[in-house]
Parts: structure tokens; C-alpha cells; sequence
């Protein structure tokens, strides 16, 4: 297992998208979720970026840390 440190900076990148702190404020800003979604159902998410999360979440990977963190800035 990597247990490499992940960023935010570094999962967005990883996502896809663009990982300037500017554009994940506002992404945070423009995504806020209900707190009976999960995360990996947000709407927003493309098939490939859900299954990323929703594998990293469901083998305890080192990128679940980090995408807790998002998930709690995204309520």
C-alpha cells in the first residue's frame, strides 16, 4: 500500500480536474452536497472519477483520507 501523503491539490489532479487552490475553492463553492448523499453519488462526478472514489473508499486506499476531506467541505 502507498502511504504516501495526498493533498487536495494532488486528488483533484488525480480526478482530472484542475487543481489550482483558486478552481477548488470554487468547485467546493459550487458543489455543496446534502448531508444523505454520498459522495460518490454527487452529481458531478463523471463515471470515471466515480468509480476512483468509490474504489478508494471501499478498499480503506490512502486516497480515502483526503477524499473524507472533501466530502466534509463539500457539506
Amino acid at each position: 500500500m502507498d502511504n504516501s501523503y495526498h493533498s487536495l491539490n494532488a486528488l483533484f489532479a488525480q480526478l482530472g480536474l484542475d487543481n489550482s487552490d483558486e478552481h477548488i475553492s470554487q468547485f467546493i463553492d459550487n458543489n455543496k452536497l446534502p448531508s444523505n448523499t454520498l459522495i460518490v453519488d454527487a452529481p458531478f462526478w463523471n463515471q470515471g472519477q466515480k468509480h476512483f472514489i468509490e474504489e478508494s473508499l471501499r478498499e480503506d486506499a490512502d486516497w480515502s483520507e483526503i477524499i473524507d476531506t472533501l466530502d466534509t467541505l463539500l457539506r
